[in-house]
C-alpha cells in the first residue's frame, strides 16, 4: 500500500452523514490534515499532497455537503457542523495530535477548531480562512433576530427552488472553471473539473456541492465569542493571503491581533486559490514552516 500511486478513498460517519476523505498513505508518519474550502472538494490538494507524502501521513477530508461526501438532508451547513465533523474525524482516526493545512471556509473550521482543543494541533497553516471581517460580521449582528431569521427563511427557499447548473459536457465545465479563476493552468482546472463533477442522469454534468451552502446560518457564535477562540491557540501559525484575493488582509483589518503566535505572509499575483496560483512559492514557505 505504500507504493501506491495515488490516495485510496475512504468513508466515517459524523452526525449520521457518511463523509469522504483520502489517505495518501506513509502510516508511521506524523498526520497532516489539508482541509479545503467551500464549494471545492478533497482532490484540489492533490498537487500538494504529492509533495509532502513522503514526509507526512497525508488526510484530505471532503466537508459535508462537498465532493465525495454526503449532503445534510436538511441542509444544515452551519460552523458548528463542520467544526464537529472535523473533530469527529480527528478522534475516529485516533491522532493524539495534528498539523493542519486549510483553505477559505477550511481554515474557517480548522482555526475554531485549534481554538476549542490547542493541545491536539501541532502547527497550523491558514489560507485566507477566517471568513468575513469584523466589519461584515458586526453589521450581520446588529441586525434584529427577527430580520436575519427571515432572510435566512427567504435565503432557504430560493436554495431549496435552485437546480444544480447543468454543462452539457465536461468541457463546457472546464471552461466554467477556467472562467472562475483566471490564474489556473490548463492542466489544473482540467483537474479540478474531473474531480470536482459528476455527470447526471441525462448525461449532462453537474459540480458535487450542493446548493444550500450558499445560505449562511443564523446560528453562529457572535464575533467576541469567535476572537476568544482564536485567542485561545497557542501552536504556530502561518497565515497566507494573496494580493489579489477578494478576501481581506487580517493585517489590514486587524484580526492579526488576536494570533501572538501567527506570522503572516502576502503572496504578489494571487488570489483566493494561492496555493494553486503561487504553488511553488507556497510549498517554500509551508516546508520551511512545517519543519
Amino acid at each position: 500500500m505504500e507504493t501506491q500511486l495515488g490516495p485510496t478513498s475512504n468513508r466515517f460517519i459524523s452526525q449520521r452523514l457518511r463523509l469522504n476523505y483520502v489517505d495518501w498513505g506513509n502510516y508511521g508518519a506524523p498526520p497532516l490534515i489539508l482541509q479545503h474550502g467551500g464549494r471545492d472538494h478533497c482532490r484540489s490538494w492533490d498537487w500538494v499532497a504529492e509533495r509532502l507524502r513522503h514526509d507526512w501521513h497525508v488526510i484530505c477530508p471532503d466537508l459535508r455537503g462537498h465532493g465525495d461526501s454526503e449532503w445534510s438532508p436538511e441542509g444544515h451547513y452551519g460552523m458548528d457542523a463542520f467544526v464537529y465533523d472535523f473533530a469527529q474525524l480527528v478522534h475516529t482516526l485516533g491522532y493524539d495530535k495534528v498539523t493542519i493545512i486549510a483553505h477559505s471556509l477550511g481554515g474557517n473550521i480548522a482555526t475554531r477548531y485549534t481554538g476549542l482543543y490547542p493541545e491536539k494541533v501541532e502547527k497550523l497553516v491558514n489560507i485566507e480562512g477566517l471568513g468575513p471581517p469584523p466589519q461584515l460580521r458586526r453589521e450581520m449582528e446588529q441586525k434584529g433576530v427577527g430580520e436575519r431569521l427571515r432572510q435566512w427563511i427567504e435565503d432557504k427557499r430560493k436554495a431549496s427552488g435552485r437546480t444544480p447548473r447543468r454543462y452539457a459536457t465536461r468541457r463546457d465545465a472546464y471552461q466554467r472553471m477556467k472562467e472562475e479563476n483566471t490564474f489556473l493552468t490548463d492542466e489544473q482546472a482540467r483537474h479540478l473539473t474531473i474531480h470536482g463533477a459528476s455527470r447526471n442522469e441525462d448525461g449532462t454534468w453537474s459540480w458535487k456541492f450542493d446548493n444550500y451552502l450558499n445560505v449562511w446560518s443564523t446560528t453562529d457564535q457572535p464575533t467576541d465569542a469567535i476572537v476568544s477562540l482564536w485567542e485561545a491557540i497557542t501552536c504556530p501559525i502561518l497565515m497566507l493571503w494573496g494580493k489579489d484575493s477578494f478576501a481581506s488582509s487580517p493585517a489590514a483589518d486587524g484580526r492579526l491581533d488576536h494570533f501572538p503566535t501567527a506570522q503572516l505572509i502576502e503572496y504578489e499575483n494571487a488570489g483566493h486559490w494561492l496555493h494553486h496560483d503561487q504553488l511553488d512559492r507556497f510549498m517554500g514557505d509551508v516546508k520551511e514552516f512545517l519543519g
